[in-house]
């Protein structure tokens, strides 16, 4: 462990350097000829669809998982459970279609953000929702969740989707959309493959601007981070459409960082056409990381001018789109720090600031018994959702529970009240503001031995639970099957999960569970 950072440097950033440049390429080269290779695509479901056929005919031993090893995917978790299933091999990696007419692009599930916006960009498109992780997958954006600074406009990633392609558990391709087996549609957001074996997504696109001007708003002085959440609320609600007229077009962009109890940034940012006097390509190997960078700008106020409401912001910059987008990729938000300290060092970034970040697959892949053993006791990776409305309390809980862990990431987002897993309450027409709470670190407690990831994590849940919120899945959960299903609404999912499909497939519980890594969990669903 003394010496991860070191090995992380020699040996994990050549590897994900050269395994990203081979991506990049294949992926240009596709483009470049056959815009995808469609009928590529058609012969690759057909594979899927003969495994799903090999499973039935094998007297449909075990559950059907994909064979994606758990080391490759971007949650912490391993997903030991894939080893005691059947596995079937979904390795579809393409754009298959992009149209300009109506303004939507065809994707296989494995398109990552980051080969996604270097195929759209250019051509003048983007999504509406463009997650930061250069690494999330289209596929476990739809089948998990996504979410991005854009989503108090648009919604989460799932709102974006227009059309799934699913092989389903007879072996059988069906498309379905919101006019077209609506239930479906609905459900396989938050389903993590378990109502079927996604292979291809329609996805809307907009119109992109090549710059974002980025105001910061710096809030230092600030008690319990109160005037912050009165500003981040206002600025969510004028963003999303819920203030005057005139204010509606302002915030395109809303996004917030905690760095303590008293300091915190807010940042609000807009499409424009271009970049002015104030261009800072903050994508630059050589830059400060981003989460650094807007630290330094919060401590350059003076003392003595640092107001609560601080309705003008401390700084505004031009960023290229592309650099906005992927911020947080460099330093993995701020994860990296802990891999290799001193990292965000003007030297080291001038000597291997080129080669970040680290693939999170190959980081899992090298994690040593010890490393993943601290990482289970002593590090914190979860987002929370919750109402607007419980912003202030609910950073008061992270602070309580996660003893001193910063930064906390703040990301406002549109909740549509339509059927499926989440929704807010009441179910009916319109929708709720909410906001992502992201905590991803070792908290001060954890570094004095003082710190119970079970128990912290667990009264975390709770107040969530209590507040009408939910857990994004990919993290750890600690829930038992019928807190679970208190946070999660099953009933349209129990509606569609057939005895055919219950044989099929594992159901979500049993896939994000922590508890399901060991031998011998009891995956059978147990209904209310």
């Amino acid at each position: 462990t003394v010496n991860r950072g070191t090995f992380v440097i020699g040996i994990v950033l050549p590897i994900s350097l050269i395994y990203d440049a081979f991506f990049y390429l294949r992926s240009t080269y596709i483009q470049a000829t056959c815009g995808g290779f469609p009928e590529l695509h058609q012969a690759r479901v057909a594979a899927i669809q003969g495994q799903v056929r090999q499973w039935a005919a094998g007297g449909r031993v075990g559950k059907m998982v994909t064979s994606r090893p758990g080391w490759l995917s971007i949650s912490p978790n391993y997903k030991e459970y894939k080893s005691r299933n059947f596995q079937v091999s979904v390795a579809l990696y393409d754009v298959l279609d992009m149209d300009e007419e109506t303004g939507t692009v065809w994707v296989e599930p494995q398109v990552s953000m980051g080969q996604l916006t270097a195929t759209l960009l250019p051509r003048g498109w983007t999504l509406p929702v463009v997650p930061e992780m250069d690494d999330l997958t289209c596929g476990g954006l739809i089948c998990g969740c996504g979410i991005e600074a854009s989503s108090h406009r648009h919604g989460l990633f799932q709102a974006i989707c227009l059309e799934f392609e699913i092989v389903q558990s007879n072996g059988e391709v069906v498309t379905c959309s919101a006019d077209h087996r609506p239930d479906l549609f609905r459900a396989i957001p938050w389903s993590y493959g378990t109502l079927g074996l996604l292979t291809a997504a329609k996805l809307k696109m907009i119109r992109a601007k090549p710059y974002v001007r980025v105001e910061y708003h710096v809030f230092n002085n600030d008690p319990c981070n109160q005037a912050f959440s009165k500003a981040f609320s206002k600025a969510t609600a004028v963003g999303s459409g819920g203030e005057a007229e005139g204010e509606a077009e302002k915030g395109e962009f809303v996004e917030g960082i905690v760095y303590s109890s008293h300091q915190s940034v807010l940042m609000v940012g807009d499409f424009v056409d271009g970049p002015g006097e104030q261009l800072n390509q903050i994508g630059r190997f050589y830059k400060p990381w981003f989460y650094e960078h807007v630290r330094s700008i919060a401590n350059a106020v003076p003392v003595r001018s640092r107001s609560l409401l601080c309705t003008t912001p401390a700084q505004v910059e031009i960023l290229p789109i592309r650099d906005w987008y992927h911020r947080h990729t460099k330093s993995i938000f701020w994860e990296l720090n802990d891999i290799i300290p001193g990292g965000n060092h003007w030297a080291l970034r001038y000597l291997v600031g080129w080669m970040l970040p680290p693939k999170v697959s190959f980081l899992k892949l090298t994690t040593t018994g010890p490393i993943r053993e601290l990482y289970e006791k002593q590090h914190v990776i979860q987002d929370m959702l919750v109402p607007l409305s419980c912003l202030y309390r609910s950073l008061e809980c992270f602070r309580r529970h996660y003893s001193g862990l910063y930064p906390i990431w703040v990301c406002p987002f549109k909740l549509h009240r339509v059927k499926g897993f989440v929704h807010p309450q009441p179910l009916e027409d319109g929708e709720e503001l909410y906001v992502d709470l992201g905590a991803y670190g070792v908290p001060d407690a954890a570094r004095l031995g003082k710190f119970d990831a079970i128990r912290a994590g667990r009264a975390v849940e709770e107040y969530v639970r209590q507040n009408r919120g939910f857990q994004m899945l990919y993290a750890d959960t600690y829930m038992n099957r019928q807190e679970f299903r208190e946070m999660f609404d099953h009933s349209l999912y129990d509606e569609l999960r057939t005895t055919e499909l219950q044989a099929a497939f594992p159901d979500v519980f049993y896939k994000v569970c922590k508890a399901s890594n060991s031998v011998g969990f009891d995956m059978a669903p147990k209904h209310d």
